[in-house]
């Protein structure tokens, strides 16, 4: 009994690990393959598309919407499957959220001006 317990332990484990994915791997996806910057930014803060940093949906939520989106092209599982849609999102989730601004000693010093 007691390595069946283990042996589930650790199938949770690698399962748990896999479902962050590949931050690198990501990277490469989101810059390179898919060319997601070309809406969404370098630092995923946007342009013409939406700003996906800080990313707040989980991931099964973010493969969703992704799949089904409203205001982009749906991405089919046969075009991103999902291992590299995990990456992509792991990749996101590493990216730094903006500072606030008043954490900027330009733009404070710009808004006490007026």
């Amino acid at each position: 009994m007691t390595i069946l317990k283990i042996a589930a332990g650790l199938i949770v484990c690698v399962a748990a690990a896999s479902a962050q994915g590949n931050v690198e791997n990501g990277k490469t996806l989101f810059n390179t393959k898919y060319r997601c910057y070309t809406c969404h930014g370098f630092d995923g803060h946007g342009g013409q598309g939406a700003r996906l940093v800080p990313m707040k949906l989980p991931q099964a939520a973010f493969i969703a919407y992704v799949r089904n989106p409203r205001r982009m092209p749906p991405y089919t599982s046969k075009t991103v499957p999902d291992g590299e849609m995990t990456d992509i999102w792991s990749y996101i989730k590493s990216l730094p959220e903006s500072p606030d601004v008043k954490d900027i000693p330009l733009l404070t010093q710009l808004m006490n001006q007026q």
